[in-house]
């Protein structure tokens, strides 16, 4: 069975310091969180393992809303809850989840926009 790369930042239970079994791979690196914000389209391109490309939002003024069948574009007004984190909310920031004001009403993210580099959303009632 294979093991995860531990914590190294913290001690063994009995004191001792721990030493990595091999270093870090590219891929388990970290990077600072893409958080979308409301403003004219911004998008950012990243290279992501397998040579592939990620496009995120860095801000974005206007949300795909599908309504009976049919998808419209339309303009956000601002971001009114996101159970994500109280400090997104505050912010602003638009995650899968967050219920936005928009000109037709209400509506729910249900794609991720800080990874797939669109939002889609659904009226709430």
């Amino acid at each position: 069975m294979k093991r995860p790369v531990e914590n190294l930042g913290t001690s063994k239970i009995t004191g001792g310091r721990r030493h990595p079994l091999r270093s870090r791979r590219k891929y388990e690196m970290d990077r600072y969180p893409n958080e979308p914000l409301l403003g004219e389209q911004i998008t950012v391109t990243r290279k992501v393992r397998g040579k592939n490309n990620k496009t995120g939002i860095k801000t974005i003024d206007s949300v795909n809303l599908a309504v009976d069948s049919k998808v419209k574009r339309v303009k956000i007004i601002r971001v009114l809850e996101n159970g994500t984190n109280n400090d997104y909310q505050r912010r602003g920031v638009i995650t899968k989840g967050a219920i936005l004001e928009t000109d037709e009403g209400k509506c729910r993210v249900v794609s991720r926009p800080g990874q797939n580099g669109t939002i889609n959303a659904i009226l709430v009632k």
